[in-house]
C-alpha cells in the first residue's frame, strides 16, 4: 500500500518542483536582474543624422540584482529588428549602462551601436532585450503620447 502512495506522490512532487523552478528561477533572478530602465527615443534638436543627434537617442539598462550580470551575446532590438548584440559586457550590481545609436568609445556605462541612422521611432516602437538564446528578458513600448522619452 505504501509503494502505491509513493508512486502516485512522486510525479506530483516532481511537477511541483518543476513549476516552482519555472516561476521563481534562481534566488538571484527572484531578487532582481537586468531590465530596460529608460529609453530616449526622440533625440533633442533637429534630426540631422549628426553623430551628436544619433547619440541623443539611447536605451538605458539597469541591473537591479545584487551581483554583476554578463550580457555577452544578448540582443537589444526594435520592432523593425534593428539589432545590437552586446560584446563581452558585465553590468555591475545596481549599475546602469546606456546603449547609444551613434558612434563613440565604449565605457563601462556607455556603449555605442556605431549606426549612421536612427533606430528608435518617435511615433511608436518597442525596445526588446533578449538573452543570446532568444529568451525575452524585458521590453518597453511607447507611442506619440509619450513626449520624447519613456521610463519603463
Amino acid at each position: 500500500m505504501r509503494t502505491v502512495r509513493l508512486r502516485t506522490a512522486l510525479p506530483a512532487l516532481a511537477g511541483a518542483a518543476l513549476l516552482t523552478g519555472t516561476l521563481l528561477g534562481t534566488p538571484a533572478e527572484a531578487a532582481g536582474g537586468v531590465r530596460i530602465h529608460h529609453v530616449w527615443f526622440d533625440s533633442p534638436g533637429s534630426d540631422n543624422r549628426s553623430n551628436k543627434s544619433l547619440n541623443g537617442e539611447w536605451v538605458q539598462l539597469k541591473n537591479t540584482g545584487g551581483s554583476a550580470v554578463s550580457v555577452k551575446g544578448w540582443v537589444l532590438k526594435d520592432a523593425s529588428n534593428h539589432r545590437y548584440v552586446f560584446p563581452d559586457v558585465k553590468i555591475g550590481a545596481g549599475k546602469y549602462v546606456k546603449i547609444h545609436t551613434g558612434s563613440g568609445s565604449d565605457t563601462a556605462s556607455d556603449k555605442y551601436q556605431d549606426r549612421r541612422a536612427y533606430v528608435w521611432n518617435n511615433d511608436k516602437d518597442t525596445a526588446t532585450l533578449t538573452k543570446a538564446n532568444g529568451t525575452k528578458v524585458a521590453s518597453c513600448s511607447w507611442t506619440t503620447r509619450d513626449p520624447s522619452d519613456k521610463y519603463c
